[in-house]
């Protein structure tokens, strides 16, 4: 247990950084998992291609906050542009 009053603020500001980075997280995921329903059951090429754009600066969002590192960011980005790719020759 924390004794000093900096020691227990350093714990309250973790808990609340935690908690903020967990919800920021959670809605990246939510994104993603929407836009892969979506790369597999490829309907309109166009709505698919906004989704990835909306995706992708939920991502960047997450790396100027310092919630993720960039190269997650770069990584999960070329993975969704793969998928986008996929599905189009898929349907083209």
């Amino acid at each position: 247990m924390a004794h000093s009053l900096s020691a227990k603020k350093r714990i309250r500001q973790n808990a609340k950084r935690n908690m903020r980075n967990r919800a920021r997280k959670g809605a990246m995921r939510t994104q993603i998992k929407k836009y892969t329903a979506m790369a597999h059951n490829p309907a309109d090429m166009e709505q698919l291609e906004k989704e990835l754009r909306n995706t992708q600066k939920t991502i960047d969002k997450l790396v100027a906050k310092g919630t993720i590192h960039k190269n997650t960011a770069s990584r999960k980005k070329a993975q969704l542009a793969r998928m986008l790719n996929q599905a189009k020759t898929k349907v083209g």
